[in-house]
């Protein structure tokens, strides 16, 4: 069995798939649909205590206001970004991707 000891919280399933083609660690990525209510916080807040947390999201409205929301329940997470020039995600070439998380010590593969 296998522990994964590191998590990351992105918006939406595209992005989801873009970091898992990425990451050649085995990594905990959590797709929240946006913004998320009290109680669904409070749940994702108690299933990752303990972890080292990252937050990926959007360059755009809807992403800044989920990281305020995140930052508000877990401040001791890390702040991943995408430049604004790609705002999603989903839209930021696999090859930067790779350079964002493996600055942020992550084992990602080879990316041309």
């Amino acid at each position: 069995m296998i522990f994964v000891n590191k998590v990351i919280i992105v918006e939406g399933k595209t992005d989801r798939n873009q970091l898992e083609r990425v990451l050649k660690e085995p990594v905990e990525i959590i797709t929240t649909y946006g913004t998320i209510g009290r109680e669904k916080l409070d749940e994702l807040v108690d299933s990752i205590e303990g972890q080292d947390v990252y937050i990926l999201v959007d360059a755009d409205e809807a992403g800044e206001k989920l990281r305020k929301q995140l930052i508000r329940e877990l401040p001791t997470a890390t702040h991943l970004e995408v430049p604004k020039k790609y705002r999603q995600v989903a839209e930021t070439p696999l090859f930067y991707l790779a350079k964002i998380l493996s600055d942020a010590h992550f084992d990602v593969y080879s990316i041309e």
